[in-house]
């Protein structure tokens, strides 16, 4: 098996439509339900906009924090979830189904190997 992360890309802007969102998050808590069934789930959870962010760098040799996200963009991470799958097609399977779910671009990456041991 193979830990993959899925990243839900969401755009800036106004929250969408309470009813909207409610079929949303009822579909991805399917999805959480099927995984867990199947054994992949690892975990998730969405996240604050970036405007709650706090980025830590590091700037000659003292860590310099600053509010806001790490870059400027139209897109930010608005959620992760963790599944542990057998190959890239079976995370792509499931990238698929949160992206019909959520409407949302989904990016699957797999972690690298020792991750999670």
């Amino acid at each position: 098996m193979t830990l993959y992360l899925l990243s839900m890309h969401q755009p800036q802007g106004g929250v969408p439509e309470p009813e909207f969102l409610a079929q949303v998050m009822r579909e991805v808590g399917e999805l959480r339900d099927e995984l867990a069934a199947a054994g992949s789930w690892v975990f998730g959870q969405g996240l604050h906009g970036p405007e709650t962010a706090t980025v830590l760098r590091v700037r000659d040799g003292d860590v310099l924090v600053t509010d806001g996200p790490f870059v400027e963009g139209k897109e930010y991470l608005g959620g992760v979830t963790i599944i542990d799958v057998p190959d890239l097609d079976a995370a792509l399977d499931w990238g698929r189904r949160y992206a019909l779910a959520t409407t949302l671009p989904i990016e699957v990456r797999p972690f690298r190997p020792g991750a999670g041991d």
